[in-house]
């Protein structure tokens, strides 16, 4: 597997797996709209990037929907209801 393979192998990866787990995701106030709201846009960013085949961008994009969502969670801006299992 090359560098570009990879790349959009990690990617996809990490786009279905944030995609999926988004859908258990609430906010409890206007503020976690709005990282909500962030993190929807990054993920769809991350897509427009990886149809253009910019790959680093649409890693870059997705990456930073983790990263928002995972900051949102520890500050409690964003809530997770439902358990995802490993199986999911």
């Amino acid at each position: 597997m090359n560098t570009e393979q990879a790349l959009r192998k990690e990617t996809n990866k990490w786009l279905h797996r944030i995609e999926k787990e988004i859908k258990n995701i609430k906010p409890p106030d206007e503020k976690g709209r709005e990282f909500l709201e962030n993190i929807l846009a990054y993920i769809k960013d991350s897509r427009y990037f990886l149809g253009k085949g910019d790959l680093v961008r649409s890693f870059e994009a997705v990456i930073w929907a983790w990263s928002y969502l995972s900051i949102s969670r520890e500050l409690k801006l964003l809530k997770t209801h439902k358990k995802i299992g490993k199986g999911d």
